[in-house]
């Protein structure tokens, strides 16, 4: 009877013990310690000098780039996940469809997501450079340009074309994720839409688009996190720069660490991104709560 008691009391703990020590050496652990770092005085050998209290932050907040960048950063963040649910929905729409070769389709769609982010990124650089990428050589075979241009010769062409491939590596991500809420539409519903003289626009605006919207409020979020805390596109490509002409805000901390050698500074712009993430992953619980409530 008490061995009962002992196994009762334990529980689950043998099943959940080992994933939980896992999260609190590789997650809890380096959070508590970037947090604490934003609060210490460190020099550039990483000797600690002691509580500093708020200064880390303040350095932060009188950076010249720190407001650039973080305008940058929901420029970037709004602009590639609006662009991206809107290219997924039609998408998702299509793949839906039944058509000779979709499993193929679907299949080709997801490379770009399943592969690396840094080989993906290295391909484009190659595809846009300004003297033997591709991308010009196709533009002067068809005669809309004369010239070589350079696709990445300026800042604001260079973070136009940034956002463009963010956009592709998460199309396919989104895509799937709104072809699986289209998976769960019953036929009946639509064939019954259809006979009450629904057109295609009335079917998909009043009956499809609705049921869509938990899986399409997932897909948002997920992609919040992913794009906001995006790094190898923009280091792969432009490292950042000219300067921080192309920076966000995960760049920045990465640039202030290694570059300039303020761990403290980087610490405190690595905790305010943290504590953004945090935000966006509890409203990727309340969304997921509210699906299941749904």
């Amino acid at each position: 009877m008490t061995t009962v008691r002992k196994r009762y009391r334990i529980g689950a703990l043998p099943w959940i013990g080992p994933a939980t020590a896992v999260i609190i050496l590789m997650v809890l652990y380096p959070a508590y310690e970037m947090v604490r770092t934003s609060f210490m005085n460190i020099d550039e050998t990483g000797t600690s000098h002691g509580f500093t209290g708020l200064s880390n932050y303040r350095n932060l907040f009188h950076n010249p780039n720190l407001v650039a960048v973080l305008e940058r950063t929901v420029i970037w963040t709004i602009t590639i996940v609006v662009a991206t649910v809107l290219i997924s929905l039609p998408v998702a729409q299509i793949l839906h469809a039944k058509f000779p070769g979709r499993r193929l389709v679907r299949y080709a769609l997801i490379v770009p997501w399943a592969a690396s982010v840094v080989m993906t990124s290295t391909s484009w650089l190659w595809i846009l450079n300004g003297y033997y990428g591709i991308l010009n050589r196709i533009l002067i075979s068809l005669g809309l340009i004369q010239d070589q241009v350079q696709f990445l010769g300026s800042p604001t062409q260079s973070f136009a074309w940034l956002i463009v491939v963010a956009v592709f590596v998460s199309v396919p991500f989104t895509t799937y994720v709104i072809l699986a809420g289209l998976t769960t539409i019953g036929e009946d519903i639509l064939e019954a839409s259809t006979v009450d003289g629904a057109s295609g626009w009335q079917r998909y605006r009043n009956i499809i688009f609705p049921l869509l919207r938990p899986a399409l409020l997932i897909g948002i979020v997920i992609n919040l996190i992913n794009v906001f805390n995006s790094f190898p596109i923009i280091w792969v490509m432009t490292t950042g720069g000219p300067g921080y002409s192309t920076d966000t805000t995960t760049t920045l901390a990465y640039k202030i660490s290694f570059r300039n050698a303020d761990i403290g500074q980087s610490a405190s712009m690595a905790t305010i991104n943290f504590t953004i993430i945090l935000l966006f992953i509890i409203l990727f619980l309340k969304v997921s709560r509210w699906r299941e409530d749904a």
